[in-house]
């Protein structure tokens, strides 16, 4: 105990660039960031990976050369986006759901997410929460930690900047996030779009028939068949996501 408080008086202000590279994860972040986490958990986290990170870093950095508040600003840069690329690539179960809902029926029925207080689809939440689930069981949190304890030793601290290449990355984050909702959502719309052929098809052979009453619930039970049958799948596809998540956030500290 009194080798850690003697880090925080004597290097405080490595601690505080630590802490802010720490912090910006938390904004972002789907674990960290979560309303259902408490803020008392959330500050106590952060200062306790704040402290054992700063214990590792041995470089030395001249604090009296530096201007305090553009490096606050560049570690807080940092942090906020590794946090912001394994936040983009939990949106695409926001995109699948999203997608999924309109073809079943479920387009009109949001749910308010406490996080972002925005409305969200009904089934986005639900693989979100999820995901999320998944993400935590396999240790995927540990995994950003440890990109974060890594990060210094490609970007150390004062020394990043962003460039063309850390906006191309960004944009290819987003377009890559928005191609993985659209390839999970393509085997439920696919098998939703045939459910439609064959009922358009009964509708012209039985003139009597009732499409629209018919159609609607037939097309939501087999949509939440499939997303039954699908959970497995889905659940593998977890795996493959974090070790996304975990590429990008080490190609963005190693560009």
């Amino acid at each position: 105990m009194g080798d850690i408080i003697s880090l925080i008086t004597n290097q405080f202000q490595l601690f505080l660039l630590v802490l802010v590279r720490t912090s910006g994860i938390f904004i972002f972040s789907p674990f960290f960031s979560s309303q259902n986490v408490p803020s008392i958990a959330k500050i106590g986290l952060t200062l306790a990976i704040s402290i054992l990170i700063s214990m590792t870093i041995t470089s030395p950095v001249d604090y009296s050369l530096l201007p305090l508040a553009l490096v606050i600003f560049k570690e807080l840069l940092v942090g906020i986006i590794i946090g912001f690329i394994s936040y983009a690539f939990f949106s695409a179960f926001y995109v699948m759901g999203q997608i999924i809902d309109m073809k079943i029926g479920f387009g009109m029925a949001n749910v308010i997410d406490p996080q972002n207080r925005v409305q969200i689809p009904l089934l986005g939440n639900f693989y979100y929460i999820f995901s999320f689930i998944i993400f935590l069981g396999i240790n995927g949190h540990h995994r950003i930690i440890l990109a974060l304890r890594d990060s210094y030793s490609y970007i150390p601290i004062n020394s990043f900047n962003y460039t063309e290449s850390t906006k191309t990355l960004i944009i290819d984050i987003l377009a890559k996030s928005f191609e993985i909702g659209l390839k999970l959502s393509l085997p439920i719309v696919v098998v939703i779009f045939l459910a439609d052929i064959i009922l358009g098809i009964l509708s012209k052979t039985i003139p009597q028939l009732n499409v629209f009453v018919v159609g609607m619930p037939f097309k939501i039970l087999i949509g939440l068949v499939l997303i039954l049958v699908g959970i497995p799948i889905f659940f593998n596809s977890i795996d493959g996501i974090l070790d996304l998540i975990i590429n990008y956030i080490y190609k963005f500290i190693e560009t």
